[in-house]
């Protein structure tokens, strides 16, 4: 299993959902990386668990994949059925490191975007401006309230914040 996620709770809730799907596997040994954070104080978490295997040949075969091909904002998780057959350390980093693979290989994967939440309030006729400008630079609304003005929470790639910011006037956020 590979799956996008923005955060670590999205990162168990994917976990939880694919134990869920094979509740009599033996091990579920998983890697992920997210961007913790915006701007100069994100970083990337990462984490492995080896689900009970040797330390070091189920989780981390995984996060070295992951690693190794920079990916951000995804999780990793690999079942195993234990069928008495014992096959080594050796094996059982390349059994799991061949697997998450080839979970990755199937995987629809795409370019990582850094997004920043920008909060502002802006008059009803700038409405269709900013829909405009968002859909442009493949932005989203998070959040709006309509009241004389319209407050409204917006997420936008980092690139595109300048030309934001000199279209529309916001609040810290």
């Amino acid at each position: 299993m590979a799956a996008q996620c923005a955060n670590e709770r999205e990162v168990g809730s994917a976990l939880n959902a694919f134990a869920a799907k094979y509740p009599h596997a033996h091990h579920l040994a998983y890697a992920y990386r997210v961007k913790n954070g915006q701007g100069r104080v994100s970083n990337i978490v990462q984490r492995f668990s080896d689900a009970g295997e040797p330390s070091g040949t189920a989780g981390m075969p995984i996060l070295k994949l992951l690693e190794g091909r920079n990916l951000i904002n995804v999780a990793v998780g690999v079942i195993r059925y234990y069928g008495g057959v014992n096959l080594g350390m050796g094996g059982l980093a390349r059994a799991y490191g061949g697997t998450a693979k080839l979970a990755l290989y199937l995987a629809k994967t795409q370019d990582f975007v850094e997004m920043q939440t920008i909060e502002l309030t802006i008059e009803y006729k700038q409405m269709d401006l900013l829909n405009k400008f968002l859909v442009k630079c493949s932005g989203n609304i998070v959040r709006k309230k309509f009241d004389n003005e319209i407050n409204i929470v917006v997420n936008l790639p980092v690139k595109e914040v300048p030309e934001f910011l000199s279209r529309f006037s916001p609040r810290a956020a």
